[in-house]
């Protein structure tokens, strides 16, 4: 058969990680990305891009583990290459405090990041609301750099690029092989996913280049995450909250709250408001689908629900999507081999 026509739908950490594995690992594949929006305008433009995993309640944690491993090694390799400041990928280190003892005395991934160790008293000083806390390494992907990054070795690969809105994905029936589904929060119209719901998330990006090191609170609400050129300040988890417009309130609240982490933010400067809608689900949906239509059959593969956790995982469920994109060509391979005999 020909080279099988790959579209992937939905242009952000996602959908372009997705296609640069299945490039990867399907070289022979023409892929295409659809999407309305590319980036600047993207839920991923809006994130902090930490390394620091959300939990899935209905996905093992043994797997969650493994795409986060996947992600960080990844990450890791880039960060130690001459490419590092193009990708906008850097190691950050600091603490994540609590104010009443963790249920878990270590999180699941806490052998992935690097030098991870409870906090010690001096430590614990600088935070004296905080009772205990933990200490470690991590990454930190610059959204706009690592999108612009991404597409850049995309296009290098011959993948085509269209602004384009999906509203259906019977619409690409005919013109590809195979539909990748990557659109984030908008399967829920897409697809209708009822299980998917919107997070939001407000941010602030501010300029204080003298705190290098992040500070996360426990529950992960409050946090300062140093970027390269700006400190990403949260946050917010607005459940079912569809809105994309910046609340005053919520910025001031936000300020404050980091504020009282890191006394020094007052002096910040430049500050930006940045909303997005986090894809929330209890468990990435991310596996084939065989749609039929009067008997004409549709092959897609489905990659999204990632909520606040798509930088820490991106890298391993793209490879865990582009191996169900190669099962889907050896099916059509396998059928096109019995329509010849």
């Amino acid at each position: 058969m020909a080279a099988p026509k790959v579209a992937v739908v939905g242009a952000g950490v996602i959908g372009l990680s997705t296609a640069l594995c299945i490039m990867e690992t399907c070289p022979s594949c023409s892929v295409t990305i659809l999407s309305e929006q590319f980036s600047p305008n993207t839920t991923s433009d809006v994130a902090a891009g930490m390394l620091i995993p959300h939990t899935y309640p209905d996905t093992p944690i043994h797997v969650q583990k493994q795409w986060f491993k996947e992600t960080f090694t990844y990450l890791f390799a880039i960060s130690n290459s001459a490419e590092a400041s193009e990708a906008g990928i850097h190691l950050v280190s600091g603490w994540q405090v609590f104010k009443n003892t963790p249920r878990e005395e270590l999180p699941f991934w806490s052998d992935v990041v690097l030098g991870f160790r409870p906090m010690s008293k001096a430590e614990l000083q600088k935070f004296p609301q905080h009772q205990s806390g933990q200490a470690f390494t991590t990454l930190k992907c610059d959204c706009l750099p690592y999108l612009s990054w991404l597409e850049k070795r995309l296009k290098a690969t011959g993948v085509q690029m269209y602004t384009r809105k999906v509203a259906d994905l019977w619409e690409l029936h005919g013109k590809y092989d195979i539909i990748v589904n990557c659109v984030g929060i908008g399967a829920h119209q897409l697809v209708g996913d009822k299980k998917l719901l919107p997070v939001r998330g407000q941010v602030l990006k501010v300029h204080a280049p003298w705190v290098k090191n992040f500070i996360r609170d426990g529950d992960g609400l409050t946090y300062i995450y140093p970027g390269i050129h700006r400190i990403t300040l949260g946050g917010t988890r607005e459940k079912e909250n569809w809105s994309l417009s910046p609340d005053p309130g919520t910025t001031k609240d936000i300020f404050d709250r980091c504020c009282s982490l890191e006394p020094s933010l007052w002096g910040a400067q430049d500050i930006q408001v940045k909303v997005g809608l986090r894809p929330s689900r209890h468990c990435v949906r991310l596996q084939r689908e065989v749609l039929n239509q009067g008997g004409v059959k549709l092959l897609v593969v489905h990659n999204y629900g990632h909520g606040a956790g798509g930088f820490s995982v991106h890298r391993g469920t793209a490879k865990e999507a582009a191996c169900l994109v190669g099962e889907c060509i050896a099916a059509l391979q396998g059928s096109s081999s019995r329509a010849k005999l």
